[in-house]
């Protein structure tokens, strides 16, 4: 039987799973969290400890079609000055409930666009996080770059203020694909701008690239990828497209007739993989490479790569703190999200407190199958002695679960003495075998089935 026929047996084609960057997943929050567990938990973090911020900012100068984040057009530039203004007032308040001492090891500035800040706003932004929270030694700063949307001065601005990584959103440099979702990006235009960040000294250069486009064939994404290359970035995040119409209105821009199949879809992904790998880069979880001088590919040869809702980060901080409209939060007590609407989560803030409108308290093993699917995602496998050291588990408990799931995917899996291991062929079912652990799905489907 070929891979492909065995991953058509088990289901691969037709799922739809989530991409598990937390556990439980978004679509599980409630509104059981609100301000009040917000401010407390932030409160319980460690004087002296280090922590993880992101900012987000939702603007954007053109709505790209295939994008499902939380974004909105504006040709102004007075919302987004509004919006800076308003995040000064919640770095404020973040100030007035965070323990003294606390050092960011990650500052994260993503969206949306946050280049389209001027550049006297990103330095009054960076200098008043700073004020509450320095950089650890050690500590990276990275922002997301719209190759369309920056210049020398934003640039400047940015290395003045520590940004130390950089993030180039490419997608495919194909000029029928960047028609067909909404996004025109010459190459050249992308590679005069990581020139232009190379040259101020920031040697850390991510870039996101996807498969599974309108039009995308695998000579198209082979030559993308080639030229993606010729930009020598230090990470890769090699995403699929979700094709999700029903969910983001602007992907109905797109043409659903015009979508690789799903096997077409796992082939583009085989082709993009070979080539970085033939390149010279580690391959790190199920979609990320990295030069092996990368401290992502060094983690995950330690065994430290994690996940959170930027995707895979070499990142330890057990508290990640969210800024701005929609922005989630983690704390080992749970998740808490930020209202979506730009205009909620302003007037929250105008009056004095956060906007948390939804989150989740973890109960349960929610903590001990959040560490099994990270496992599973991460290093796609699952140490049976870590989980029986680290959480209060039986081992009759913990075999149940792996024999389960050894179950559901007949000669897929290796479950040893070791643990539970998904061997190379069997890697494009992790978010599969991961669901297999998450006890809400399976509620889920139990629901859905009694329907």
């Amino acid at each position: 039987m070929t891979v492909h026929s065995q991953l058509t047996r088990m289901g691969l084609f037709d799922a739809r799973v989530p991409r598990y960057t937390s556990y439980p997943t978004s679509p599980q929050f409630a509104g059981g969290v609100g301000p009040d567990d917000f401010a407390n938990w932030i409160a319980a973090v460690p004087a002296g400890s280090e922590i993880s911020l992101y900012v987000h900012v939702p603007f954007c100068r053109r709505l790209c079609w295939f994008c499902a984040c939380r974004t909105q057009g504006t040709v102004s530039d007075a919302p987004v000055v509004a919006y800076a203004l308003m995040l000064h007032q919640e770095i404020a308040l973040l100030k007035q409930h965070l323990p003294k001492g606390v050092r960011l090891s990650r500052l994260h500035w993503g969206g949306g666009t946050p280049t389209m800040l001027s550049p006297a706003a990103m330095r009054d932004l960076a200098a008043a996080i700073f004020a509450v929270a320095p950089l650890a030694e050690g500590g990276e700063f990275s922002v997301e770059i719209d190759p369309m949307e920056i210049d020398a001065a934003r640039l400047d601005a940015l290395v003045a203020a520590g940004m130390n990584r950089a993030s180039i959103g490419v997608q495919d440099f194909d000029p029928q694909i960047q028609a067909a979702i909404g996004r025109e990006q010459p190459f050249e235009t992308t590679q005069a701008v990581a020139q232009m960040i190379r040259a101020r000294g920031v040697t850390s250069l991510n870039a996101d690239i996807l498969y599974g486009l309108p039009h995308q064939t695998q000579a198209k994404i082979a030559a993308s990828v080639a030229q993606l290359l010729e930009l020598s970035p230090d990470r890769v995040a090699l995403y699929g497209y979700a094709h999700v119409p029903w969910m983001s209105r602007r992907q109905q821009m797109i043409s659903s007739d015009s979508m690789p199949t799903p096997e077409e879809r796992l082939d583009l992904f085989e082709v993009a993989r070979a080539q970085f790998l033939a390149a010279g880069y580690d391959e790190l979880g199920i979609d990320h490479f990295a030069k092996p001088t990368d401290g992502m590919a060094k983690a995950a040869r330690a065994g430290k790569l994690r996940r959170n809702f930027q995707g895979y980060t070499e990142d330890s901080a057990p508290v990640l703190i969210g800024l701005g409209a929609s922005s989630i939060s983690r704390f080992p007590q749970g998740y808490a999200q930020n209202a979506s609407g730009t205009a909620d989560h302003t007037r929250a803030i105008r009056a004095g407190q956060f906007s948390t409108h939804r989150g989740h308290a973890f109960a349960g093993d929610d903590r001990l199958r959040g560490r099994i699917i990270e496992a599973l995602m991460c290093d796609f496998h699952i140490s049976r002695a870590e989980i029986l050291r680290d959480f209060e588990v039986t081992p009759e408990a913990l075999q149940a679960m792996f024999a389960a799931a050894d179950r559901a995917f007949p000669q897929m899996l290796d479950l040893t003495e070791a643990g539970l291991s998904i061997p190379i062929d069997s890697r494009p079912l992790t978010r599969m075998v991961a669901r297999c652990f998450d006890a809400y799905a399976q509620t889920s489907a139990k629901h859905s089935s009694a329907v």
